[in-house]
């Protein structure tokens, strides 16, 4: 099986095209995935936003965190396909959201779960898209997948994550995640 993990990171912010319903003007700066099936990590710059939606259409599984709410949204401006109905997609996010009743950021999962934090945030990541500063952008987007990748494979494997409240105490939730 071929699970395609999958991050992205846009040229601009919300604010940038005039609200969040927008999703679809803030363009592609890069786009990052990791196939199980291949063993690799593969950028894709806006020159390549094709191929990386056929990469996304060959896998046997997408996974992302937010992936259907705003990656999907944001490749969108890009193709005439309905990408959430037409890929087999685990939005961690939706997931999550799910178990706990409220949204989580990946970093306080990846915080609770695994000790481990994210590097930068989106808008950092615009900032150096318009400094043209892609090999930071490419770092960041990879970690970020792999984040996402370990978070999966631990809920997978444990049928569990943790996470700290507002308060700083540890939570638990029960997940239901395949490999």
């Amino acid at each position: 099986m071929d699970i395609v993990y999958f991050d992205l990171e846009t040229q601009r912010t919300a604010n940038d095209v005039g609200g969040w319903d927008k999703k679809h003007e803030m363009g592609l700066s890069l786009g990052v995935t990791f196939s199980t099936g291949e063993n690799k990590y593969e950028i894709f710059p806006e020159s390549r936003v094709d191929d990386l939606i056929k990469r996304l259409q060959r896998a046997d599984l997408v996974v992302g965190f937010n992936v259907i709410g705003f990656d999907y949204e944001v490749l969108m401006g890009y193709t005439v396909l309905a990408l959430p109905e037409q890929l087999p997609t685990l939005d961690l996010l939706l997931d999550i959201e799910k178990a706990c009743g409220h949204r989580i950021k990946l970093e306080d999962v990846a915080q609770g779960t695994l000790g481990i934090g994210k590097t930068a945030g989106g808008l950092e990541a615009v900032q150096w898209w318009r400094e043209g500063r892609l090999m930071e952008i490419a770092e960041y987007c990879c970690f970020d997948v792999k984040v996402t990748k370990l978070v999966h494979e631990y809920g997978a494997a444990n049928k569990e994550l943790f996470f700290h409240n507002r308060f700083g105490q540890k939570q638990r939730l029960e997940v239901e995640w395949r490999l």
